[in-house]
């Protein structure tokens, strides 16, 4: 027979071939596999302790676990219960935001898409799917949490000097508009904006929280500053319409968050169609695209199609998100399959599997893509400039100029990065992913 030593190292041996599809490492090398037991007996016995539990690939993971165990001659029975632990925080947060794992901004840069329906649903999908989530109302001048949860005692109430979050079926929260008598409007300058915003978000007592999701209210101005000033944020989800200029108002989202030093994870198009009750026919009353060509521009690895769907606003309008009101239903479906892929990304994002290459021109050379695991990719400055997909280049049929040099490089969030040229075109847009694909080893 083997010695438990043997036995444990074939455990391993054969657990380090299951790999965690978005961090590209095996579960052992990862430190997820711990407490290994009944080497002696055969009945093994271990915990897989993931980063969250609201991992959409927990069940998964034990499938495979026990697959490939049972292969082993001396196995009898394979028994995986399956635990999550926070990583630590890659930089310490203020005050109440101290024991919160992930924090996760969701934007829109412009008014009436629907943001705050989906910030509050999707917060609602990551509940369910098991995580301990806060949901907090960045908006001080037009608060929605107060309409679209409505928690039987909505006082906000203080202990040991720490403002108490409100909870709604399980939900953490806080807005500005619980503590607002009678829903008066907030009228204040901007330095007491950001003051009062401050003490809401970092004063209240948000205890362990696995998913903090902020609200942010549209635009571009002091509230998102100091937002990502204090807050350290993991990563942000942009809500868009498919209107040409809300697909605007997305690009200078993705803009403000690179110079703040926050990822765009993905985006949400919401309204992107319509299907009548009576004939089935499907209408995209806002046109149709704007979601692909963010996509493609921007290599954004989470986005969403949600259409026009009267459950969302009925519910909404009641105090009450769908996806806690019609847990079985097609809309909950949407928001628990984007809530999976969010927890993906952030996964990545928060453990250093999304960091994007070094991308720099060097005039003996070309275009150097340089990936973080050491690869490295060359592309000629002709070649890259051919492969711009811009407007202009697209109706335009003469090639570039022969002598054409990138002028600058800056990226554009965690998946793309934007190049501006020597004869004044640009900037061209291009996701790390087609860069690699442009490029040759070098």
């Amino acid at each position: 027979m083997n010695s438990p030593v043997d036995r444990e190292r074939e455990v391993l041996e054969a657990l380090r071939s299951i790999e965690d599809p978005d961090l590209g490492r095996d579960i052992v090398s990862l430190g997820f596999v711990r407490d290994l037991r009944g080497l002696e007996d055969g009945h093994l016995r271990f915990t897989l302790r993931l980063t969250t539990p609201a991992c959409p690939l927990r069940e998964d993971f034990r499938r495979q676990c026990e697959a490939r165990l049972r292969r082993l001659e001396w196995v009898r029975s394979v028994a995986v219960e399956i635990t999550s632990e926070r990583p630590a925080q890659v930089a310490p947060r203020a005050d109440g935001l101290a024991q919160v794992g992930t924090i996760l901004a969701v934007g829109s840069c412009k008014g009436g898409v629907g943001k705050s329906t989906v910030a509050v649903n999707l917060a609602g999908a990551l509940l369910r799917r098991g995580g301990q989530v806060g949901l907090f109302d960045a908006d001080i001048f037009g608060p929605s949490l107060p309409t679209m949860l409505r928690p039987e005692d909505p006082a906000i109430r203080v202990a040991d000097g720490a403002l108490l979050p409100l909870v709604v079926e399980g939900l953490r929260v806080m807005s500005f508009g619980f503590a607002a008598p009678g829903g008066d409007p907030a009228i204040m300058r901007g330095p007491m904006v950001s003051q009062v915003l401050d003490q809401l978000l970092t004063q209240t007592r948000w205890g362990e929280l696995d998913y903090l999701v902020l609200d942010l209210p549209p635009g571009t101005g002091d509230i998102h500053l100091t937002l990502m000033q204090r807050a350290n944020i993991t990563g942000a989800l942009i809500v868009t319409t498919p209107q040409e200029l809300s697909r605007v108002d997305v690009v200078k989202g993705i803009r403000m968050f690179q110079r703040l030093k926050v990822p765009v994870i993905g985006v949400v198009e919401n309204m992107s169609r319509y299907r009548c009750p009576d004939c089935g026919a499907v209408h995209h009353p806002f046109g149709s695209g704007a979601r692909e060509q963010l996509v493609r521009e921007f290599g954004l690895p989470v986005s969403a199609e949600l259409p026009i769907w009267a459950e969302l606003s009925r519910w909404g309008d009641r105090g009450r998100p769908v996806v806690f009101a019609e847990p079985a239903g097609e809309v909950a479906a949407a928001f628990l399959e984007l809530a999976d892929r969010v927890v993906r990304e952030l996964s990545r994002v928060r453990l250093g599997a999304a960091r994007p290459p070094v991308v720099m021109w060097e005039p003996s050379r070309g275009v150097i893509v340089r990936r973080a695991d050491g690869r490295t990719f060359v592309i000629s400055p002709r070649r890259l400039r051919e492969a711009c997909g811009c407007a202009e280049c697209a109706q335009r049929r003469a090639p570039p100029p022969a002598a054409v040099e990138p002028a600058g490089i800056e990226p554009m969030g965690n998946y793309a990065v934007s190049v501006g040229w020597s004869d004044g075109h640009g900037p061209s847009i291009y996701p790390y992913e087609a860069l690699e694909a442009l490029g040759e080893a070098g």
